[in-house]
This record gives structure tokens, sequence and C-alpha cells, in this order.
């Protein structure tokens, strides 16, 4: 019995002993997270951008990588992997070390590729961490400069008396300026073709050539021809007319209030990023492009940054990929 009580003495002993390591250890990850958040970043960061230079995405990472460059003093770059539909900027920054080093420009798109894949070579749900919004635009339905079309009521009502006469293009199939048309043509009840091209900008080129009828992207893709008179803005989404552009109505104010498509771009960082180093860059996107002086340069741009805490965006980005899935199983869209 004495032995017995004796070994049970030992077992609490050791095993007081083994939480107190295990607390210990806990303790000093903890330690050594907060200080890898206090003097990160120490190499360069990259933002990685799925697509080619030119973009609205591509827009987006170099203002915010300029921000924190000036804020930070450090160096933040942008690097464009293009291609697979964003798929292989995806896997670079998945695969990356998670040590603040690596980011991924997500946008609306990345809330699409479900519709795209049948199975992706990530897990779409839990290997990403959603860290913050860096710009949201509104989207702008455009028609070459020469259309019949002077309004928004004009081209509905031809696209109802001509089922399948319109045509429109796309950045690509299940892409955001594919969807955003579809989805037009739901709330508008009309029928249209879609020409898919090798990215939005090559369909903005055949807009503006007359090849095409229509094209939705978003306002600081839109703004530049709009203003140079390449092509005619029918309407834009969103609350309010926007800066740039005073004369083009909203869908509402146009005769379509229930369309209130809106585009947005964000950050990513690999699953096991140290917290504080996620909520450090969380408060740091929010305090360059919450910035006043940027908003104004992103108000004239059509765009805007809403200031997301970390949490939030992540639910955000979750309830997009499934209204998007939505969206795109009623156009009749199917993974491959």
């Amino acid at each position: 019995m004495n032995y017995r009580l004796k070994t049970s003495t030992i077992s609490r002993r050791a095993l007081s002993r083994g939480l107190f390591v295990l607390s210990l250890g806990l303790l000093c990850s903890q330690v050594n997270a907060a200080d890898s958040a206090e003097s990160w970043p120490s190499t360069p960061v990259r933002l990685v951008v799925p697509y080619a230079p030119g973009g609205t995405t591509d827009y987006a990472a170099r203002q915010v990588a300029q921000k924190l460059s000036e804020a930070t003093g450090k160096t933040f770059i942008v690097e464009n992997k293009s291609g697979a539909s964003g798929t292989i900027a995806t896997q670079d920054v998945v695969r990356s070390k998670p040590d603040g080093s690596s980011f991924l420009v997500t946008d609306t798109t990345y809330a699409m590729l479900p519709l795209s894949f049948a199975k992706l070579p990530w897990d779409y749900e839990h290997d990403l961490i959603h860290v913050a919004e860096i710009i949201e635009t509104p989207l702008v339905l455009v028609v070459p400069e020469k259309s019949p079309f002077k309004t928004l009521a004009d081209l509905i009502e031809y696209a109802k008396k001509n089922p399948g006469a319109l045509n429109f293009g796309s950045g690509g199939p299940a892409s955001s300026t594919h969807l955003a048309a579809e989805m037009f043509a739901s709330e508008a009840k009309v029928k249209m073709s879609h020409i898919p091209y090798r990215g939005a900008g090559a369909a903005l080129a055949d807009v503006m050539a007359g090849q095409i009828d229509l094209l939705v992207t978003a306002a600081p893709t839109a703004i530049p021809p709009v203003q140079g008179s390449r092509v005619r803005a029918l309407a834009v989404s969103g609350d309010q007319r926007l800066e740039s552009l005073p004369d083009v109505p909203t869908f509402a104010q146009a005769g379509l209030p229930s369309y209130q498509v809106i585009n947005w771009f964000g950050l990513a960082a690999p699953k096991g990023t140290p917290e504080p180093i996620v909520e450090k860059m969380n408060s740091l996107v929010n305090e360059v492009m919450g910035d006043a002086e940027m908003q104004q340069l992103m108000a004239r741009q059509g765009a805007r940054h809403r200031s997301v805490a970390l949490k939030p965006f992540g639910e955000y980005v979750q309830q997009q990929v499934t209204f998007w899935t939505d969206v795109g199983r009623r156009v009749g869209i199917k993974p491959e």
C-alpha cells in the first residue's frame, strides 16, 4: 500500500511538472509571437496579385503597398502571378512560410473560384486567413460610345424585346465581370449572350471598338475610358453617384434599385501566420487606407475603404463565397 501511495505521489508530481512545463512553453510561445509582431516586418513583404498588371486588383495592391511602405519604413512589394483564375498565386501564398512575409491580394473573383473548379488544390475554408479589406468599388455598366442606348431603360427595353440579341463581355467564365453581368440580366429579367475574354481589359477594348454591346466592370477600370469618351456609362452600383462620373445615375436612379453588387479587394495570409502579425497587418491597412488624403484619392477613382476588424472581414468573405456560389448555380455555371 505504501508503494502504491508513493507511486501515486510521484505520478502527481510528474503531472504537475509536466503541466508547469507545458504552461511555460505556451507562455514563451505567446511572448515570442508578440515579439515577432513587434519586430515585423524584418524582411520585405510580398503582396501577391493573382492577375497581370493593370487591372483594379493590381491597382489596389500597389496603392496599399506604397502606403504600408511609407508608414512603416519597411519594404512591401507587389508580385504578379497570373494564371488559372488566380489559383497559381493562391497556391504560392498557401505554401509560403507563415511568418508574415507573404500575403495574397484577394478580390470578388476569389469568392467565385468554387464555381470554376470542382476541386481546388488547397482547403478553401481553412488554408488562408482573411486579414483586411483594401478597398471596395461600385460597378459601372458601359456600352460603346456610338451605342444607340443612351439610358439603362433603353438597353433593358431592347433586351426584353430581343432576347439573346445583346452580348456582354467578361474577363472569363465565373469571373466577377461575368457574374456581375449575369446578376444584372437576372434583376432586369432579360436574356443576353456571354462572350468570355482572357481578362476584363480585353473585353473593355472590344467595347471601345464597338465589337460587343456592354461590359459591367469595376469603377477604377471604367472611369478613364468614360472620361475619355471612349465608352458610355449607363449606370453605377451603390447608393450614390461617383464623384468622377457625376452625370451617371445609380442603378436605382436608372430604374433598377435591386441591383446592388459591389466589388471588394483584400489581403489574406497563409494558415499558421501568428495572430499578432495578422492583427498588426489589419490595423496598418485600416490606418493607411483610412487616411483622409487616401480616401479622397480613392473617391476620385470610384473606390472607398471600409475599416473592418479581422474576424468580421473573414466572416464577410465567407458570406461572399456563399452568395456568389448561389448566383452561379442559378445561372447554370458548373465547375469543371
